[in-house]
């Protein structure tokens, strides 16, 4: 059937290149936009506008449709006999989903409906494959993410989150460049994978004849900005983590990190909170969101101490070994995810989303993290198993970290050997240790997950619908499984 479609088009196709219609024209001049139009209505206006038609209605002599520009839907009205050369019989082979450009007048019909009275049309690009009717169900989800110019086309809501997307990073922006501070570029290819747990990818690069990694973190690049003396940086960059794919994850991915000198985790999560309540005022106008059901109240923000639940709900304290955890853990029949025959990252966020209960209506700092899960953060002057560090939860998920940055090269290099001998193929950064040799001041860092923000803010349950080209598997590949992540 739909072979038979594209084919009717194709002979529509052939019939107007005979009658010396360019079907691939160039540029447009457009005078109006639909949503100008409308807002902005004068009767009789002479307005030129482009866009795609989105329906299209014959009344014998007369026609009406509907023309869908990056803006809004307009509707428009062609007669037989008042069109100007030929105008009716480019329209009666023209189609939905073809791009046009039009001249005409404006009027209201009986309905008071703003319609434009067509004198001269142009096709700009004629479309051969029918646009999709019905957009719903389990296969057309799939569609939608590979072929995202469809989506976008037919789902306004769809386009809406992307708009909103570009605006909350605009938001961040403008925030951070207000306060002083720098944005910078830092490279996308490491030499050693770092700054942040996760498997990178790898390539090689022929000239230099080396390996290179996808960063999975520009962290220790942006701190050797704070030594070089740029006191205020911040990247939105794309990092890139070879694992798991989920409703939470993609191994390409964005987020934002901000360093500031002479500062600290406290002024970080102060920094957090700022920024998220200037994009909930000044994008949403308003301080409640609503996520998965659940009403998030930004005017409230918690703090819970990490080392105080798993004592209390485990008996687990912060100098316990993992053999210790592992046993007490099981007492308490909690089933175990191990990663190399150790407890995985991704096992101990969601216990800390299980200890601070997913449902909370606010914003909650998990602080108190033990020092062994943060091997750049300083540690608590008062207690050296805990790090000064935490961990931002809104609507159950994880969107920011931040920490006090470790700045004792030495302490920082003992640290890094300790990571060596745990993890397989770890490598100790040298150029980093060295960078911080020469002195780097005491700092915040801070790092959002711009995607599970805009999931936040646009109420969407999957990462998939706010990326506008998620990873996905092969289409020859219908296991349709999801795989889990084991990492943030």
């Amino acid at each position: 059937m739909i072979d038979e479609l594209r084919q009717q088009r194709l002979k529509k196709l052939e019939a107007l290149k005979k009658e010396g219609v360019n079907l691939y024209g160039s540029g447009f001049a457009v005078t109006h936009t639909a949503a100008a139009i409308r807002t902005n209505f004068r009767e009789k206006e002479k307005v030129s506008i482009a866009g795609r038609i989105m329906a299209l209605r014959s009344h014998g002599k007369s026609m009406f449709g509907d023309l869908k520009d990056s803006t809004a839907r307009i509707q428009f009205y062609v007669k037989r006999d008042s069109a100007e050369g030929g105008v009716f019989s480019v329209w009666e082979k023209l189609d939905v989903g073809d791009i046009v450009g039009m001249e005409g007048e404006l009027f209201l019909t009986h309905t008071q409906e703003p319609t434009i009275l067509l004198s001269r049309v142009e096709i700009l690009a004629k479309g051969i494959r029918m646009l999709p009717e019905k957009w719903h169900g389990l296969k057309d989800v799939e569609i939608r993410y590979r072929k995202r110019y469809l989506d976008l086309i037919v789902n306004d809501k769809v386009k809406e989150v992307f708009i909103l997307r570009s605006k909350i990073i605009k938001g961040i922006r403008d925030f951070l460049d207000g306060r002083g501070y720098l944005e910078v570029e830092t490279p996308m290819m490491h030499p050693i994978a770092g700054g942040a747990a996760g498997k990178p990818f790898k390539t090689h690069h022929d000239a230099l004849g080396m390996d290179l990694f996808l960063r999975i973190a520009p962290e220790l690049y942006l701190k050797k900005l704070l030594v070089g003396g740029l006191d205020r940086v911040y990247e939105i960059n794309r990092s890139f983590r070879n694992e798991g794919i989920s409703t939470r994850h993609n191994p390409e991915f964005t987020m934002l990190e901000v360093y500031t000198a002479y500062a600290d985790y406290r002024d970080m999560m102060k920094l957090v909170r700022d920024i998220i309540v200037h994009i909930s005022d000044e994008i949403f106008g308003k301080r409640e969101i609503i996520f998965n059901d659940t009403k998030i109240d930004l005017n409230s923000w918690q703090e819970l101490s990490f080392s105080q639940l798993m004592q209390e709900r485990f008996d687990i304290r912060p100098e316990d070994d993992e053999n210790e955890w592992l046993k007490k853990l099981k007492k308490k029949g909690i089933k175990l995810e191990l990663k190399d025959g150790k407890i995985s990252r991704s096992f101990i966020l969601n216990l800390i989303s299980d200890l601070i209960e997913i449902k909370s209506s606010h914003p909650v700092f998990v602080t108190d993290i033990y020092t062994e899960l943060c091997p750049l953060a300083k540690k608590k002057k008062d207690n050296p198993f805990l790090s000064e560090r935490f961990e931002l939860f809104i609507g159950g998920m994880e969107v920011a970290n931040a920490y006090s940055e470790l700045n004792d090269p030495l302490e920082q290099n003992e640290r890094f050997l300790i990571q060596a001998k745990e993890e397989k193929d770890a490598k100790i950064d040298d150029s980093f240790v060295e960078a911080l040799e020469y002195g780097m001041p005491p700092a915040g860092g801070l790092g959002i997950g711009i995607d599970r923000l805009v999931m936040l803010f646009t109420d969407q349950a999957s990462i998939k619908d706010v990326i506008l080209f998620p990873q996905l598997k092969s289409e020859t590949d219908s296991s349709g499984q999801e795989q889990t992540d084991e990492s943030e």
